[in-house]
């Protein structure tokens, strides 16, 4: 006899890239799947899970109107879930759709921004969050001044007037604020007039392309001062190359060397559990198994409903003892010490201590 998972139709889930994927999304999506396969070995999914790629150029790069179209074609091909889009900017975009749609979203964005009746956040970063744990981290290191230079968009004013307002609090001084293009290659000029006010230390926000542009100048102006960074910097992860121009920055990571549920996943696949992505991908994966588990209804509302019903799962980025789920009012995933200080050093990726 046939199991049910091979004579019902499979649940459509949609992955929506907006920024060209170096292996296709090969490594994301193999993530979500072994989330998915996880809750799947537990006998309590009645069909497959089928996940259906769209690949978009979206902002800062692209346009909004390809992620537009993607959206679109996954709607049109009856997906009942989407994961995506990853950049705060686009993100805005696709929850205005998603609610016009009725189409649950999971994005993985570092944007409180872009929650709403439809869009879940799975948060890698957080725009309002993480200049708090910056602030923090510069007052308990003795620096009392900082410039910052941030990106020239939606996500870069965002962080700059979080970041404002956590210096205030902690009584450390803005000396200079310069918005740049987050497409930037010369700073040069950016940082004369950052270093003017002789700041104790340097702070950049933004989407990440602009902090190489950053480091570049700073080491050509031989400017010797503490940096600390976004979420942003988790690009090195990636661009092996930029690790150097970033030597000793302090910068906001997800994942922690403590983490017992990352433990487990690296036992799973150590590649998958090396960086946040991977490991994000992993619990967006369980999340969905978990919604398609408990939904009363195989319909887009009704796995909506089921995301709101799941709760207190453990969480393999932040800290050990950070857990995710979801509620009515609340759709951000993670709960807890999900933002971890990390630094890079000798091309690493290295954990701060007493933070």
């Amino acid at each position: 006899m046939s199991s049910p998972a091979t004579t019902t139709a499979p649940i459509l889930v949609g992955v929506l890239y907006d920024y060209p994927q170096a292996d296709g999304g090969a490594l994301f999506e193999s993530a979500v799947r072994m989330g998915i396969d996880e809750v799947s070995a537990s006998g309590r999914l009645d069909r497959s899970v089928e996940l259906v790629p769209g690949h978009a150029r979206g902002l800062p790069g692209g346009t909004a109107h390809d992620v537009e179209t993607t959206f679109q074609a996954m709607d049109d091909a009856g997906v009942l879930l989407v994961l995506g889009p990853t950049i705060s900017d686009n993100g805005l975009i696709v929850s205005a759709l998603a609610d016009a749609a009725r189409l649950p979203c999971i994005n993985y964005t570092g944007g409180e921004i872009t929650r709403s009746e439809f869009m879940f956040h799975y948060q890698v970063g957080s725009l309002d969050e993480e200049p708090v744990v910056l602030a923090r981290h510069l007052s308990h290191t003795g620096r009392t001044s900082v410039a910052l230079a941030h990106d020239h968009s939606a996500v870069g004013r965002g962080y700059a007037e979080s970041f404002a307002q956590a210096c205030d609090a902690a009584g450390i001084e803005l000396t200079a604020a310069v918005a740049v293009s987050p497409l930037a290659e010369d700073l040069s000029g950016a940082v004369q007039r950052l270093r003017a006010g002789e700041p104790d230390a340097l702070a950049y926000l933004g989407l990440g392309v602009a902090a190489r542009a950053l480091a570049l100048a700073v080491e050509s102006d031989k400017w010797e001062v503490p940096v600390v960074a976004n979420s942003a910097l988790m690009f090195g992860y990636q661009q092996r190359d930029w690790r150097a121009g970033w030597e000793g920055w302090v910068y906001v990571d997800t994942v922690a060397d403590d983490n017992r549920s990352r433990a487990h996943l690296r036992e799973l696949d150590r590649r998958t559990a090396a960086g946040p992505i991977g490991v994000a991908a992993y619990d967006i994966g369980r999340l969905v198994a978990e919604a398609v588990a408990r939904a009363a209804h195989l319909t887009r509302g009704g796995i909506r409903d089921a995301l709101e019903r799941v709760k207190q799962l453990p969480a393999s980025s932040g800290m050990d003892g950070t857990t995710m789920g979801f509620g009515r009012y609340d759709h951000g995933a993670l709960k807890g010490r999900y933002l971890v200080l990390r630094r890079w050093e000798d091309g690493k990726t290295v954990q701060v201590e007493d933070q």
